[in-house]
C-alpha cells in the first residue's frame, strides 16, 4: 500500500543530480541496457513495419495502416497494444537495473523478470490513457500535453515498484505535486540529449552505409539503435525521479525502494 504523504515540498529535487546519476548508470550498464532498450524498439518497428508500411515505421507518418485504401482500425489497435506491452516490459526492467545501479549492487536482470511481467499490461493500459490525455491537451498548445505528461510521468515506477496496478496515475499524480515544473524540465532536457544521440548515430551509419546503399533492414537497424538510447536514458531518468520524489515526501531512500525485489 503506498505510504500517505505528508512532506512538504522545500526541497528541490535536483534535476542536474539526476540527470548526471542517469548518464552514469547508462553507461556503466551500457550494453545491457541498450539490449533492454533495443529489443522492444526494434520489434515495435517491425511490428509498424508488417502491419503499416516500412515508411511509416521509419517516420514516414504521411503514409496509412490501410488495406485496400481504407484505415484497418483492427491493425492500428493491435500494433498499439504489441508495442505498449513490449514498451511496459522494457521500462519495468529499466526501472529495477537503475536502483541495483545506483546502489552499486549486481545487476541480475533475471530477478527482474517477475515484477516486469507483472506490470506490463498495467503500464500498457494506463500508457495508452496518458498518451490520449496528452494528446488531447497538445491540440491547443504544446505546454498542456507536456504538463499532462509531468502529471503522470511517475505511473509506471509506481506501478513496478508498489504493484499498485491500474492505480498507478493516482499515485503518480500525488507524488509530482509541486514539482511538475522540475520534472518536465528534466523530461525536455533527456529528450534533448536522446535526440542528438539519434541524430549522431543515424548521421554516422548513414554515412558508412551510404556507399553501399542503405536497404531497409540497415535503416530499421540505426533507428532502433537510436530509439533504444533514448528508451534507455528516459527510463532510468524517471526511475531516479521517483526515487528522490519518494525521497522527499516520504523519507524512504533507494534501498528502501528496490528492497521490494529481494
Amino acid at each position: 500500500m503506498a505510504n500517505q504523504i505528508t512532506a512538504t515540498y522545500d526541497a528541490p529535487l535536483g534535476v542536474g543530480g539526476i540527470i548526471s546519476d542517469s548518464f552514469s548508470i547508462l553507461f556503466r550498464n551500457f550494453i545491457l541496457v541498450m539490449i533492454l532498450a533495443f529489443i522492444p524498439t526494434l520489434l515495435g518497428i517491425v511490428v509498424s513495419g508488417s502491419i503499416g508500411g516500412w515508411n511509416y515505421a521509419l517516420g514516414d507518418y504521411e503514409s496509412e495502416f490501410s488495406l485496400g485504401g481504407n484505415v484497418n482500425y483492427a491493425a492500428v489497435a493491435l500494433d498499439l497494444i504489441i508495442q505498449l506491452v513490449v514498451y511496459g516490459l522494457a521500462t519495468a526492467f529499466l526501472v529495477q537495473l537503475a536502483y541495483d545501479s545506483k546502489l552499486r549492487r549486481d545487476v541480475v536482470p533475471t530477478k527482474y523478470i517477475r515484477p516486469a511481467f507483472a506490470a506490463a499490461i498495467p503500464i500498457a493500459v494506463l500508457g495508452t490513457i496518458i498518451g490520449i490525455l496528452a494528446v488531447v491537451g497538445a491540440v491547443a498548445l504544446i505546454i498542456p500535453g507536456l504538463w499532462i505528461y509531468a502529471v503522470f510521468s511517475m505511473t509506471s515506477p509506481a506501478i513496478v515498484i508498489e504493484r499498485i496496478g491500474y492505480r498507478g496515475m493516482g499515485r503518480s499524480r500525488e507524488l509530482t505535486k509541486g514539482y511538475r515544473w522540475p520534472i518536465l524540465g528534466a523530461v525536455i532536457i533527456i529528450s534533448i540529449c536522446s535526440g542528438l544521440v539519434a541524430a549522431a548515430i543515424g548521421f554516422v551509419f548513414g554515412f558508412l552505409g551510404s556507399a553501399a546503399g542503405i536497404g531497409i533492414v540497415t535503416s530499421v537497424a540505426i533507428n532502433s539503435l537510436g530509439g533504444a538510447f533514448g528508451t534507455g536514458l528516459g527510463g532510468i531518468a524517471i526511475a531516479l525521479i521517483y526515487a528522490r520524489l519518494r525521497e522527499i515526501k516520504e523519507g524512504v531512500s533507494v534501498d528502501q525502494i528496490s528492497s521490494v525485489f529481494e
